[in-house]
């Protein structure tokens, strides 16, 4: 259980620099950290599904799932950062096994909103949240060991 607060608390065993050390440095006690995490995600879907909700709403509908939806999954990513530093978080999303999906979903932010609010197309607006979900979840599998690897074999074995 030490072992797994370290590494969620962001003291690894590998030496880090001055100034990473202390720009991940935080007086937040584990369960502090813990609890912020759970605040952060629970708001992060609460958005998600908001946005969700939105988007059966006649006019606006559309722009508000596009906002509460990109923003319920900034929530959700960003709520890692109380779990391992910020720092350490932006290392981590451009490793290059995390690179294209981190890519992917910082791109697919920035068009849901574009596809929205400046070229007002809806669908394009959907798409791009479809590629969302399917950029986070990537994203996430990639922090749990063969899981990508499990999925890849899953997709293969059903398309033939």
């Amino acid at each position: 259980m030490d072992k797994l607060r370290r590494v969620l608390s962001g003291q690894d065993d590998e030496e880090q620099g001055l100034t990473t050390q202390v720009l991940d440095s935080s007086s937040l006690s584990f369960s502090t950290r813990v609890k912020w995490f759970a605040i952060c995600f629970a708001c992060g879907i609460l958005c998600s599904i908001l946005g969700t909700v939105m988007l059966w709403l006649p006019g606006s509908g559309m722009k508000l799932f596009a906002v509460f939806y990109t923003l319920g999954n900034i929530s959700a990513l960003a709520s890692t950062c109380f779990l391992m530093g910020p720092m350490k978080q932006l290392k981590k999303m451009f490793e290059p096994t995390r690179l294209l999906a981190t890519l992917v979903m910082l791109f697919s932010f920035i068009l849901t909103l574009c596809a929205v609010f400046w070229w007002h197309k809806k669908g394009l607006a959907v798409l791009f949240c479809i590629l969302q979900f399917l950029a986070m979840t990537w994203y996430s599998l990639s922090y749990i060991p063969y899981a990508r690897d499990a999925v890849m074999k899953c997709f293969t074995s059903c398309l033939s």
